[in-house]
């Protein structure tokens, strides 16, 4: 007599999967597909990170969900943060991050009589200064800034001739994304084959590898605009895609 199997175990990512005898077809293909699909991007983008070994803010690389992937310092995608040390020239300035470009726009311009923060007194660091800084050296500065803008009533920044509140949901927020959008891209074009890492992660949804509260303006989401600029060079963009796959289903 046949003894019927009622178990079998398959092994993918070097874990063994338990599949009970009711859908071992359908069971099978799912695993089948998870190869494929993580075949298809390079393993670290979703590597194991222990929650005793992560930050409080972080969101672990595989934290993602299907067609996710995490921008995580962790991996080679960290690049891609403002905190990376990905030196540019932008309309002339030269800025060793786009963190310390950001963070520079909070302090006095010294190149503008009319800028009114020149008359504060106890700025900790020149604009210049804040320029040069990367990662979380520039976010303490920009804290530092924060402390004198809260202090004083101020709310707007510069750049250039063009004083704007970035915060402010409205006209101000709407320039500044469009600031930063260039900078970004500016920040493909001069970082050596970031581009080329950019279009190799295809149409999966990008996401922060911190945690960032709702509703900010829109330049915060550093990984939908570099999404946008993304799709700016894919020869099918990724929302066309996505709705030929809806209708295939269909």
């Amino acid at each position: 007599m046949k003894e019927k199997i009622n178990t079998l175990f398959v092994k993918h990512n070097n874990k063994l999967i338990k599949l009970s005898r009711p859908g071992f077809i359908l069971a099978f293909f799912f695993v089948y597909a998870l190869e494929a699909y993580s075949s298809e991007y390079p393993s670290e983008w979703f590597k194991e990170v222990p929650r005793s070994e992560a930050q409080d803010w972080e969101i672990r690389p595989q934290d993602a969900k299907s067609h996710e992937v995490i921008l995580s310092k962790r991996t080679e995608l960290g690049i891609f943060s403002n905190f990376a040390a990905t030196p540019i020239t932008f309309e002339g300035i030269k800025f060793s991050s786009i963190e310390g470009l950001w963070q520079s726009l909070k302090y006095p311009d010294l190149t503008l009589e009319n800028d009114l923060r020149r008359k504060i007194l106890g700025w900790p660091l020149t604009r210049e200064e804040v320029q040069k800084l990367v990662g979380f050296e520039a976010k303490t500065a920009g804290n530092l800034a924060n402390k004198i803008y809260k202090e004083n009533d101020l709310k707007e920044i510069n750049w250039g001739s063009h004083f704007f509140d970035y915060n402010d949901l409205g006209s101000g927020s709407a320039y500044h994304y469009s600031l930063i959008k260039r900078v970004l891209r500016a920040k493909l074009d001069q970082t050596e084959g970031l581009w080329d890492l950019l279009l190799k992660t295809k149409c999966l949804i990008l996401l922060p590898d911190h945690k960032m509260g709702e509703n900010l303006p829109p330049s915060y989401y550093y990984n939908k605009i570099f999404m946008e600029l993304r799709n700016e060079k894919l020869v099918a963009p990724c929302g066309q895609v996505r709705e030929k796959s809806k209708v295939k289903k269909k």
